[in-house]
């Protein structure tokens, strides 16, 4: 009878050195993206997660990230973040704030300094897991997060 317990040395936690970074991801003049989390890097199916420096004084182009929803945490620099149709919204975030980017929504990411890099860890969840509880429960807590901090600051 074949052992069917799980493997969890091999099939468990998963750690991703600083030094370990994948920066075969696309680039952006302006940016350096490294891959943390993935497929290939951890196993994981469900979500990426990785880290972004975006150069001082740079910006991304307008884009969108499908159906992905996306998770932003301000390391340090400032963050300003455009969106919407023509990207008439416009918000700065600094370090220890978080941005949600809900699937499909256009937007631009800006370094607002012109003499810092601007440095965050993203992650991105597929709009699939939506109708997941867990999945629910943590953005609503980061929803409720993301109030308290305007409320507040």
């Amino acid at each position: 009878m074949a052992d069917d317990k799980p493997k969890w040395r091999d099939d468990g936690v998963r750690i991703v050195r600083s030094d370990q970074l994948d920066l075969n991801t696309p680039q952006t003049p302006g940016m350096t993206r490294a891959a943390a989390i993935n497929r290939s890097m951890a196993g994981a199916n469900k979500l990426w997660a990785g880290s972004v420096e975006i150069h001082p004084n740079a910006k991304t182009a307008p884009h969108h990230h499908g159906e992905l929803e996306s998770i932003i945490y301000v390391i340090s620099g400032r963050a300003r973040m455009q969106w919407g149709e023509k990207l008439e919204f416009v918000a700065d975030a600094g370090p220890g704030d978080f941005i949600f980017v809900p699937p499909f929504v256009p937007h631009q990411e800006i370094n607002a300094l012109r003499d810092e890099p601007l440095l965050v860890p993203i992650l991105n969840l597929p709009q699939t897991h939506a109708n997941d509880a867990a999945h629910r429960l943590a953005v609503e807590g980061l929803h409720r997060h993301l109030r308290e901090m305007k409320l507040h600051g």
